[in-house]
């Protein structure tokens, strides 16, 4: 899509009048006495999780921040192909995809030797790796993504909408406090003069911290960010312009002799850049002066950084200037030894670094990810309260190795360039290929959770060998048996909460007497250790809490529908309609029809025995199994979920 021809304006660009994108003020509305769930905070981190948990009706939420409204514009820009993975299990990704600038190349500029006051292109490299996700990378305001998370909140089945302009003024937990432990106290926002104040008491048997990285969730159970000040100041601005920068529609990375050191990313629309520019050095304690910073400073320092060329700003859409510092909370949580934790932290309360890997906002709604369905387990009975204690254990390790890339990806980015009169520089080519190697990490598929309640061994990794347990499920091409079409596996994971199986048939013909899937089957609909027999709650939907999927080997046209089990063809709704979307058959098309990419090949599935792939609510693989280990299947679960 192309569009802020004319201007930039905020909102859906699929007005052809900006005004009719205006969507009206926030109702007024009193916060409930009683909630399961109050977030702090209307980011990435906070707005995820209400979308999360707006997914299950009988979890009670309310969502609050300072703001009197949305973010319209700023801030994150960057979405990573996991966070796009993510989106799709929502069901927006695709209109993502299509609003987007999607980055898929990056060019690296250094001084030119001959000339060494300009820049000279010193490569060009693919910005996505093959295969290293079926979702690209992408570009678009922050306030988009929000909107798209508002209106799954909107349209969910627990309706949440927003308390906009609510300052938190206290939060005490009470061990002894029976179902309610956390009371918070707010100040709300009221327009009868500047002396009016009104406080709103919420008694909540959760609350979670989404309020920056000034939390003050994060003060009130006594946790602070610690970790290192890089004492570097860069500004960033996003601008409409014309330029003789060829590389302006790319990501570029610029290392200049002497001026400083810039990022351009391209953004969504077809005519606005982002611009990070490096300003000086501060010192020890110092601070950006902000009241000597202006749009035009920084206009004047990219021209600076990129001569020979220049850009001719037209409009600035936002601009803002920050210091660069990589710090980690002491505690995700407020858990003591006494008792299990009523409060916890996620996003920028937790951890801080620079934007320009554009890590933030997709590790922030990873943290959400990860923690918004086992609450709502343990809210709707499904799960023993322990299953919390894996929010921080699993998102802290990852949070510091977070803090550990990005505090050598801006050593290296704000470093200068290697020369004769600089030898201790940064080699412009060594950052390339640094750049290279942490591909996968910065397209956020390289998290690979340790063994735990919720992560098994990988004792048989060999059967799935490109499906590693711990990391999340690397979906691949498929054609779904019931009507023929292509699609991608992956997508079967709907933001519902449920664990997947799927059951990726050995050499035996599906569904024969001889196929272990259909064993498989009849073990899950009739031995009392059946899983779905025992964790399933009495009148749900079979497939509620464990969602049972096959993959064959075999073209799907050998495949009659008839032969199906019962197990992959479940009756479910009020008037018991089949589902016909459970099977899945290897794409045999030829690549002039679009094929030629098998699953079993792509993702090393052993060919004749087969396996099973257990994979949790947020898409990560729990476990790789024989096909007939019912026994271990049935362990798994136990740890799991509760009797039903």
């Amino acid at each position: 899509m192309q569009f802020h021809l004319n201007g930039f304006n905020p909102g859906d660009p699929r007005f052809a009048d900006p005004m009719d994108a205006v969507v009206a003020p926030p109702l007024k509305r009193p916060l409930p006495e009683y909630v399961d769930v109050l977030i702090v905070g209307c980011g990435p981190a906070g707005l995820n999780l209400a979308a999360q948990l707006s997914q299950f009706g009988d979890i009670s939420v309310a969502i609050v921040d300072q703001k009197d409204d949305r973010l319209l514009v700023g801030q994150a820009d960057g979405i990573a192909c996991r966070t796009l993975e993510m989106f799709q299990a929502y069901g927006f990704a695709d209109q993502v995809i299509q609003e987007a600038c999607q980055i898929s190349e990056a060019a690296f500029w250094k001084p030119d030797a001959n000339h060494p006051e300009q820049i000279i292109r010193s490569g060009k490299v693919q910005d996505v790796a093959d295969d290293l996700s079926e979702m690209p990378h992408l570009i678009i305001n922050q306030a988009r993504i929000h909107d798209m998370f508002l209106e799954v909140m909107r349209q969910g089945p627990g309706k949440v909408e927003p308390h906009y302009q609510r300052k938190l003024l206290g939060l005490e937990v009470d061990p002894e406090g029976g179902e309610y432990p956390v009371t918070v106290k707010l100040e709300r926002g009221v327009n009868y003069s500047q002396y009016s104040q009104e406080i709103e008491t919420v008694k909540a048997r959760y609350v979670v911290g989404c309020d920056g990285a000034r939390s003050s969730v994060r003060s009130a159970i006594g946790q602070e960010l610690v970790g290192d000040a890089l004492n570097q100041a860069w500004g960033v601005m996003d601008v409409l312009l014309n330029t003789d920068f060829p590389d302006i529609r790319l990501k570029s990375l610029i290392h200049s002799n002497n001026e400083g050191n810039m990022l351009i990313i391209p953004r969504e629309g077809g005519y606005m850049a982002r611009l990070y520019i490096e300003l000086d050095k501060l010192k020890e304690n110092e601070r950006v002066a902000r009241n000597e910073m202006t749009a035009d400073v920084l206009i004047a320092g990219a021209n600076r950084i990129m001569q020979p060329y220049t850009i001719d700003v037209k409009e600035v859409a936002w601009w803002s200037v920050y210091e660069i510092g990589q710090r980690i909370t002491t505690a995700f949580d407020d858990s003591t030894p006494e008792r299990p934790a009523r409060v916890f932290l996620a996003g920028d309360a937790c951890h801080t670094h620079s934007p320009k890997a554009g890590q933030g906002l997709n590790t922030s709604v990873m943290d959400t990810w990860n923690l918004g369905w086992k609450l709502a387990h343990v809210l709707t009975g499904l799960a023993e309260e322990d299953l919390l204690k894996t929010y921080s254990a699993e998102r802290r390790e990852y949070g510091q190795a977070l803090i550990d890339f990005d505090r050598e990806f801006s050593r290296m980015f704000s470093a200068r360039p290697k020369s004769a009169e600089y030898p201790e520089g940064i080699d412009p080519a060594g950052f390339q290929r640094y750049f290279q190697l942490f591909g996968q990490y910065t397209a956020g598929v390289s998290i690979q959770y340790k063994p735990s309640v919720l992560v098994s061994d990988d004792r048989y990794q060999y059967l799935a060998s490109g499906l590693t347990v711990g990391k999340r499920f690397h979906s691949a091409p498929v054609i779904r048996q019931g009507d023929a079409k292509p699609v991608q596996l992956g997508h079967c994971h709907t933001a519902n909460g449920a664990y997947r199986i799927y059951a990726f048939g050995g050499s035996a013909d599906a569904m024969s007497d001889q196929c272990g899937v259909n064993a498989l089957c009849d073990f899950l609909a009739n031995d009392p250790r059946s899983p779905l027999l025992r964790h399933t709650p009495a009148g749900a939907d079979r497939d509620t809490v464990i969602d049972v999927r096959a993959v064959f080997n075999q073209p799907h046209q050998t495949l009659e529908t008839g032969s199906i089990h019962p197990v992959l063809a479940p009756q479910k709704g009020k008037y018991g309609l089949r589902d016909y979307e459970k099977v899945f058959c290897a794409d045999h098309r030829p690549e002039s029809s679009g094929g030629g990419q098998n699953i079993y090949d792509l993702r090393g599935i052993h060919k004749a025995q087969g396996c099973l792939v257990i994979v949790r609510p947020d898409q990560y693989v729990a476990d790789v199994l024989p096909l007939d280990d019912y026994t271990r299947l049935t362990a798994l679960f136990e740890g799991l979920l509760k009797l039903q």
